[in-house]
């Protein structure tokens, strides 16, 4: 005679073990992680003149640029899945700004006084562009103007 249950007997797990459990819950575990690394290095930087590109722009799927303008540089960074790339121009190296509208977004395009090839910046609102280019034509004429000794008016 065969009782359920019993040593003889076929035993039924109603129940899930810790290998079924762990087979669900890790790749859910590791996609939440990925997301939340991919937002984390999209965040918006902090401070006053900070350029985000849309997520929906070429090149700014995962990690979306941002350019930051100072009075005394412009910055671009491009985060990666490690690190991220940087590049700056000081403000007296700034030569011609170049913009380029398409039907969403727009294109900023900083040439260098050196001739070096110029600072790419894709993906940005068409309002953003021209603030950025009047920040930086204002940021040239106050540290051009400072450096000729004339005061430089707020």
């Amino acid at each position: 005679m065969t009782q359920s249950g019993s040593l003889t007997g076929p035993i039924v797990n109603s129940g899930w073990g810790l290998f079924e459990w762990l087979l669900v819950i890790g790749p859910v575990l590791v996609l939440v992680l990925i997301i939340a690394y991919v937002l984390r290095k999209g965040a918006p930087m902090a401070g006053e003149n900070v350029f985000r590109a849309s997520r929906l722009s070429r090149g700014n799927r995962l990690f979306p640029s941002q350019v930051v303008i100072s009075p005394s540089s412009i910055t671009l960074f491009k985060p990666q899945w490690i690190g991220k790339v940087e590049e700056s121009i000081h403000m007296a190296h700034v030569s011609s700004i170049k913009i380029d509208t398409n039907l969403l977004f727009a294109n900023v395009y900083i040439e260098t006084s050196g001739g070096h090839s110029p600072i790419v910046c894709y993906g940005h609102t068409k309002g953003d562009v021209v603030t950025m280019k009047k920040l930086v034509e204002k940021f040239q004429s106050d540290y051009y103007r400072t450096r000729t000794g004339q005061p430089v008016n707020g």
